[in-house]
């Protein structure tokens, strides 16, 4: 069993900061690819940015240069530092992780979502 924990989220201004963690337990034997999604109300589950082993990112263009995703491969945990946050990146947000069970097995995982609101 692998889960994903969040933490971090909550009730911030229009222009104030954020940071969120994801810490992945359970049988792990390595993990690739982790990653935050967040869902607002009415709008499907959107990709926000994305990190590999080897710490290549990805970011939704919306968020560039305001978030700033990282990893710590030896805790398994990845965070999303946001700033400069504006109320339409209200949503709950996922991690996601790329997870190999064994060394031919590989899953994909969530996280249960932090909900973060951004109040104008």
């Amino acid at each position: 069993q692998v889960q994903l924990v969040e933490s971090g989220g909550g009730l911030v201004q229009a222009g104030g900061s954020l940071r969120l963690s994801c810490a992945a337990s359970g049988s792990i034997f390595k993990i690739n690819a982790m990653g935050w999604y967040r869902q607002a109300p009415g709008k499907q589950r959107e990709l926000v940015a994305t990190i590999t082993s080897g710490g290549n990112t990805n970011y939704a263009d919306s968020v560039k240069g305001r978030f700033t995703i990282s990893r710590d491969n030896a805790k398994n945990t990845v965070h999303l530092q946001m700033r400069s946050l504006k109320p339409e990146d209200t949503a709950v947000y996922y991690c996601k992780g790329t997870i190999m069970v064994l060394a031919t097995l590989t899953y994909d995982y969530w996280g249960q979502g932090t909900q973060v609101t951004v109040s104008s």
